[in-house]
């Protein structure tokens, strides 16, 4: 009985089926008869249905297993996969006391041994993350090195994959990409086993997110939910997978599509529990219900994110300046930003600093974050972040009152948009190139763009977007007095009773630039207080 069932596990595991490899094999262990071999593939399948503790005791165990065979080879490539596994679900202390034995096994051995370049990644990795970039490229590439020189494919896409993600994070992101790309088309033709290819897999499409590279993300993605629907009850990775297209289905506007994949994403993630990539799936969550104008739902869902231990900025602070908390986000989004390891980090979080500044009145600190972001895209060729850029640019410089050169960063970033297929982005930028021909005295422009806003947040379901453009596209009545238009909207808000700050919140202003409009039109009404203003306001029916 044992041993058919271990035949029918050895036969479901080549056929990627692993639940049903995982069930034969483990009954096959009850009844003592797993090798070495075979504890390696029940714990493989072990680890592929996220069931990472046990794999990787399982893999502790065919490490002695090993040994006893006298195969000192093997039995510290699986104390290897047993520290990783650990690594990858927090285990740190137990990750390195296999690591320590894995590096021991391979001291008996010979050694030029292959192991002792997996025994390279390690260190590697924590050079990388702590940001000794040199000591993270030494590592990995020595690694290669015994990847080369052994053939061994799963050295290689590991050791290729560091030495790719740490260009990356040094700026070169040519380089970088290349190198990834290379290891991609391993895993896709089945050159690499299924760990390490899930590895691969989602690392490359994490760096494409974060380096906002939206064409490879999606291909690479499309490419994974191949490789994860060969293998239907696949559990690691294809949560991952679920997140990933949710992201890129966001950026194209698919946003109820979006929100159902991130919800697949959560409920696959949930089960069985402790799995990493949870928090993530939450925050792209929180992320679609912000910006579908669920305000109470995304608040939950940053929470809840923030619990797995997700950081819920920018995101959070976003949703804090929609709620009317400026000085909240405002705070939110310094704390994040000084606390970036790197410029990657950084880019992520300069958008929002820039936008939640300008609305606090901080200009000159929303220009210094607009300045770094084009910094960090002048040394990088990705149009992404130069529309990201461009945008920031063009928001400071309206908010500075500069109406005509905002207008020209602004078509510029429009542009961008357009090309990559990003149409809230791009409906943004419309409703801020509004706000600068309004400024500019330039009504029937303004309306036209506040017009092409309005539908495009009407088409994408963005509710607190279609309000705020909706404010905005109001025409100005004829002022008299010489007031321009965007000082008979400070004038009306004024009658409403709103503070400078309000004011500057709402219209996308500093409130020095408020203050400058209110005495224009005091000086142009010939009135001494805001009082007098408001009576103004009502004798003319502006309000």
């Amino acid at each position: 009985m044992s041993v058919d069932l271990l035949d029918q596990g050895r036969t479901s595991f080549a056929q990627q089926r692993w639940t049903e490899a995982y069930a034969r094999l483990a009954a096959a262990d009850q009844a003592g008869a797993l090798g070495a071999d075979d504890l390696a593939r029940l714990a493989t399948a072990a680890v592929l249905l996220a069931r990472d503790v046990e794999g990787s005791d399982l893999f502790g165990r065919a490490h002695h297993a090993y040994l006893e065979q006298g195969d000192v080879e093997n039995a510290a490539r699986c104390a290897f996969w047993a520290g990783m596994i650990l690594v990858g679900h927090g285990g740190h202390a137990q990750a390195n006391g296999w690591l320590a034995r894995a590096a021991r096994a391979a001291e008996d051995g010979p050694a030029d041994a292959v192991v002792h370049g997996y025994l390279r990644i390690p260190a590697a990795l924590r050079a990388m993350r702590a940001g000794d970039y040199t000591a993270a490229l030494d590592g990995f590439t020595a690694a290669r090195e015994v990847g080369v020189r052994w053939h061994d494919p799963d050295l290689l896409a590991l050791a290729r994959l560091g030495i790719g993600g740490t260009r990356v994070l040094l700026g070169q992101m040519a380089d970088g990409a290349t190198l990834l790309d290379e290891v991609m088309v391993d895993v896709t033709a089945g050159q690499v086993s299924e760990i390490p290819s899930g590895i691969v897999y989602c690392a490359v499409i994490g760096v494409c997110r974060e380096t906002f590279d939206l064409p490879r993300a999606r291909e690479w993605t499309a490419a994974l939910s191949r490789w994860c629907e060969q293998q239907p009850d696949l559990v690691p990775f294809r949560g991952e997978c679920l997140v990933n297209r949710a992201h890129i289905m966001l950026a194209h506007g698919d946003w109820a599509d979006a929100l159902a994949e991130a919800e697949r994403a959560v409920e696959r993630l949930t089960d069985p529990p402790g799995q990493p990539e949870l928090g993530q799936a939450v925050y792209q969550q929180a992320e679609i219900l912000r910006l579908l104008g669920r305000p109470d739902e995304a608040e939950t869902a940053y929470r809840r994110a923030n619990q797995l231990g997700e950081e819920p900025q920018p995101g959070l602070a976003l949703l804090r300046l929609e709620q009317g908390r400026v000085e909240d986000a405002a705070a939110a989004v310094r704390r994040v930003l000084d606390g970036a390891p790197h410029s990657l980090a950084r880019c992520q979080v300069l958008p929002a600093v820039v936008e939640v500044l300008v609305a606090a009145g901080d200009v000159a600190q929303a220009r210094r974050a607009a300045a770094e972001l084009a910094d960090m895209a002048s040394r990088r060729d990705n149009p992404w972040l130069h529309a990201v850029a461009a945008g920031a640019h063009g928001a400071v410089l309206l908010a500075e009152g500069r109406p005509d050169a905002a207008l020209a960063v602004l078509r510029r970033a429009w542009g961008l948009w357009q090309e990559l297929g990003v149409p809230y982005e791009a409906a943004r930028t419309r409703a801020a190139m509004g706000a600068a021909y309004r400024a500019a005295g330039d009504e029937d422009a303004a309306q036209l763009e506040l017009d092409a806003a309005r539908w495009a947040f009407t088409q994408l379901g963005a509710r607190q977007d279609l309000a705020r453009v909706e404010a905005l596209s109001r025409r100005a009545p004829v002022a008299p007095g010489g007031l321009t238009p965007r000082e008979v909207e400070v004038l009306r808000l004024v009658a409403t009773g709103r503070t400078n700050r309000a004011i500057a919140a709402e219209l996308f202003l500093s409130e020095k630039t408020v203050a400058r409009h209110l005495s224009n039109i005091f000086t142009k009404l010939d009135l001494p207080s805001r009082a007098a203003a408001t009576a103004y306001a009502y004798e003319h029916h502006l309000v």
